[in-house]
């Protein structure tokens, strides 16, 4: 890493990471990557401050734009955050039960996809963002992750996010 960033030039890191934080420390070993980022000491190696945060509750945190906003990830897995009145909770919504003994994830992260086909999966990601967008308040459903680009209508009360959000997000975790 540090030669890919050798002719940067920054002061801090903003770090999504794909799993659990508890005090800026993943967790446990994500579930899509290698393992070894348990334990590891970005600021040493990187020799600055850094903050490390959910990587969907980076890409909700610069795609917030006020009141209640629940994020949903649509990527390999299934992010997800909610933001409350500027207040930001990271939540691991993905492995809980959704239907047939089967989590979230596995109907809307991409095996669904591949399983389901697109247009059922639509349809799962439509009942779905129906059912948590009133299970949990949100004023609006923000849905980002590459493969969010795969549905051809949005969901009612859905809004369709980028992941240039997630740079935006890394700035404003420095912010106050």
């Amino acid at each position: 890493m540090k030669k890919l960033v050798r002719d940067w030039k920054f002061d801090c890191v903003s770090l999504g990471f794909p799993g659990p934080i508890i005090n800026e420390c993943p967790l446990r070993e994500p579930h899509n990557l290698g393992g070894g980022w348990m334990g590891f000491n970005f600021r040493k190696a990187l020799g600055c401050p850094v903050k490390i945060i959910n990587d969907a509750a980076m890409q909700a945190l610069g795609s917030y734009q006020g009141g209640r906003m629940l994020f949903l990830g649509l990527g390999t897995g299934l992010g997800a955050a909610r933001i409350v009145d500027n207040v930001l909770q990271p939540m691991e919504l993905a492995h809980l039960i959704y239907k047939k003994g089967k989590t979230y994830e596995d109907y809307l992260g991409l095996r669904g996809l591949e399983r389901s086909g697109k247009k059922k999966w639509r349809k799962h990601v439509a009942t779905i963002v129906r059912k948590l967008k009133t299970a949990l308040g949100a004023d609006y459903v923000m849905l980002g992750g590459g493969n969010s680009k795969k549905l051809k209508r949005l969901p009612s009360g859905a809004r369709l996010g980028s992941n240039k959000n997630a740079f935006l997000g890394g700035f404003r975790m420095w912010q106050k």
